[in-house]
């Protein structure tokens, strides 16, 4: 009997800790699962890109823009964006600033007759020097 009772306390202990990580892992309000997969690889871009403009800065003390990124092989990532997302790149001597915006125009409205759903959010994300990603908007 004890051991039933020990299997039963200790599967409703496993079930709560699964319950607990699940909801933890779950996308930001107004993101779907599958936009969020999109946005965490839009983030790997950004400290990609933000990488290769320290490597660059290292060789050749100025930070570039994503063309100079490229063809001098500080940058192996071989597209100028990712899923919606484009990637812009601003410089100064001291400084530099990634930023994603998305761009492709919105998904269609659902059919005639169908429930209306709340439009997905996508946040602007940028890096810079300090190698930390933000979200805007």
């Amino acid at each position: 009997m004890r051991a039933l009772i020990s299997t039963l306390v200790t599967a409703v202990a496993a079930l709560g800790i699964y319950y607990y990580f699940l909801k933890e892992a779950a996308p930001a309000p107004g993101t779907a699962v599958t936009q969020q997969v999109s946005i965490t690889g839009v983030q790997m871009d950004l400290m990609a890109i933000a990488q290769a403009e320290r490597t660059y800065d290292a060789e050749n003390s100025n930070y570039a823009s994503l063309d100079q990124l490229a063809s001098s092989g500080a940058l192996t990532i071989e597209r100028n964006g990712r899923d919606g997302y484009t990637y812009d790149v601003e410089t100064s001597p001291q400084e530099f600033t990634v930023t994603a915006t998305y761009t492709a125009p919105p998904p269609p409205p659902p059919p005639m007759g169908q429930p209306a759903v709340a439009p997905l959010h996508y946040p602007t994300l940028s890096i810079d020097q300090t190698m930390q990603v933000h979200t805007g908007n």
